[in-house]
């Protein structure tokens, strides 16, 4: 299998692509650690990952929080051993549709503390790990809307544009260390998240949302399909990538 004797920590592990990949790399062989807020949809993906033979743990994780990222590196070593791959999944979509002026100041700096800093100290918090490993990978989620379109979002797309940079400055810093990182940029994938999106999109355009739902379900990627490509990268296999990757 392609995480044999690998331990990652996912975090948004518990719906969406950290979902996917959370029950695609437990399947691959990795013992699994979920840092995310939703207490319930963990448990749904632990049942899922348990059900197929796997390992896997949830510490529930605010990313926003030093603290909290401090001690869901701290379970993953307690519990595992070590600590292999990080893959920062937790996100948010806030503000769509508003221009710059409408856009309040608590809203935008709600998304850049999640998806920007959370992955930041995510990962400032695991280096003393990573550097432990044998061949340790970070894996960062960034997104088609802020790095090669526009987001409907002027708070997501500056976040994930920020991912986009954090993810090549640090690839720079933790190659001498023999860290592999990369970013991973998904166009449209059906996550609740996106769904969620169209359904706002499609009612302040006075349409459907029901009806637009159900027309982008045809057109958006598989989450597990996204997942995939995760665990590859998250492998020894996929030492040779490197940088950025665009998928589906």
């Amino acid at each position: 299998m392609l995480l044999d004797n690998r331990v990652a920590v996912i975090t948004g592990g518990a719906r969406g692509i950290g979902a996917a990949a959370a029950i695609t790399f437990a399947k691959e062989g990795a013992r699994v650690v979920i840092g995310d807020m939703l207490a319930g949809e963990a448990e749904e993906t632990l049942g899922s990952i348990r059900q197929n033979g796997g390992q896997a743990i949830f510490v529930q994780t605010d990313v926003t929080r030093s603290a909290d990222c401090v001690n869901l590196m701290k379970a993953a070593v307690d519990t595992f051993g070590q600590l292999d791959v990080l893959l920062c999944s937790a996100g948010i979509l806030r503000g769509a549709m508003l221009q710059a002026d409408e856009l309040d100041e608590a809203t935008f700096d709600s998304v850049i503390a999640v998806n920007l800093k959370g992955d930041y100290l995510a990962v400032h918090h695991v280096l003393p790990y990573l550097r432990q490993a044998k061949e340790a990978v970070v894996l960062l989620m960034a997104s088609e809307a802020g790095v090669e379109v526009p987001s409907s979002s002027l708070a997501y797309g500056a976040s994930k544009g920020g991912v986009h940079g954090f993810a090549m400055t640090l690839a720079a810093q933790l190659k001498p260390a023999g860290i592999r990182v990369h970013d991973v940029v998904p166009s449209a994938v059906a996550t609740p998240m996106k769904i969620e999106n169209v359904a706002d999109r499609a009612r302040a355009a006075g349409q459907d949302p029901q009806a637009a739902v159900a027309q982008a379900k045809g057109n958006l990627a598989d989450p597990f399909g996204i997942a995939r490509i995760l665990a590859f990268l998250a492998s020894s296999s996929g030492d040779c990538s490197r940088g950025t990757v665009f998928t589906k």
